[in-house]
């Protein structure tokens, strides 16, 4: 074995300096600190999770080590993890994801499952894309389909057309509020508008405060629906659309949405209301 450089820190193994990032994630209050810990351990060493976890003995070296107390101090600063990994799973595919964007939530693959019921060649429009991640989940799971998308943000759309470039899946991506000029007709207007209010913000894990203001509370008013409710007026009458929101809003959407019909998460919440605009 080779001898420790002398000033060195001690070598320490995989499962050992995971064991101290948890303790220190666990620290500042985060939810999962095993689970994070274990991933920014596993990016550092540039190895899968899986591996990880079945190799603990794994030596860890100092510059790695360095690298990981970075990661750790971020994650104990209420950075989400998806953030510092650079990348979120949504719906089988893997969503590069940053400061510019939104980090998608599993809840919100129910859209996807909903546009995926469409018939073949349906067009499909999302807006406020951000990452991009319905667009492109939806087309990696339905090539058939047409669809587009848009943002307001510059930001995100820049960031969604990269995510479309690394998945080898075309996307065209608009910068516009609302609905673009040129999109004239669709078989389904998708949305994930921000619904949180100044409110209800503080009821959320503090790690929502580093996502972008204008995804998160946008103009979503006192109730939540302001952001959403500008859509649907602009929405020719009769679109059928597809709006995520807050999970007591399914009574307001249901009103807001002619034959409207809401659709529970995987958590049983209602999370999403399909209709038509009025």
């Amino acid at each position: 074995m080779a001898a420790q450089t002398e000033g060195a820190p001690p070598q320490a193994s995989a499962a050992e300096i995971i064991e101290q990032s948890a303790e220190a994630i666990a620290a500042a209050g985060c939810e999962a600190p095993e689970s994070d810990a274990l991933a920014l351990v596993a990016k550092a060493l540039a190895v899968s999770v899986e591996d990880l976890s079945r190799d603990g003995a794994t030596e860890v070296s100092s510059e790695a080590r360095a690298e990981i107390e970075r990661f750790v101090a971020r994650r104990s600063e209420r950075e989400p993890l998806e953030y510092i990994l650079g990348a979120a799973p949504f719906r089988g595919i893997e969503i590069g994801v940053d400061e510019r964007v939104l980090i998608p939530r599993r809840e919100t693959e129910l859209l996807v499952e909903i546009g995926a019921e469409l018939p073949r060649g349906a067009r499909v429009h999302e807006v406020g894309t951000g990452s991009g991640a319905i667009a492109l989940a939806l087309l990696s799971e339905r090539p058939d389909l047409r669809v587009t998308a848009s943002d307001l943000s510059s930001d995100a759309a820049e960031k969604a057309r990269e995510n479309a470039a690394r998945l080898g899946i075309p996307l065209e991506v608009t910068v516009t509020a609302g609905i673009p000029d040129h999109i004239d007709d669709v078989d389904l207007l998708i949305a994930n508008l921000p619904y949180i209010t100044d409110t209800s913000i503080d009821e959320r894990s503090p790690e929502i405060r580093r996502e972008p203001e204008i995804a998160v509370l946008g103009a979503s008013g006192e109730d939540g629906l302001g952001v959403i409710r500008a859509l649907i007026a602009e929405t020719p009458s009769g679109w059928r659309m597809a709006l995520e929101h807050d999970t007591h809003h399914g009574p307001a959407m249901r009103e807001l949405l002619r034959e409207a019909e809401t659709h529970r998460d995987y958590r049983g919440e209602e999370r999403v209301t399909v209709g038509t605009a009025p």
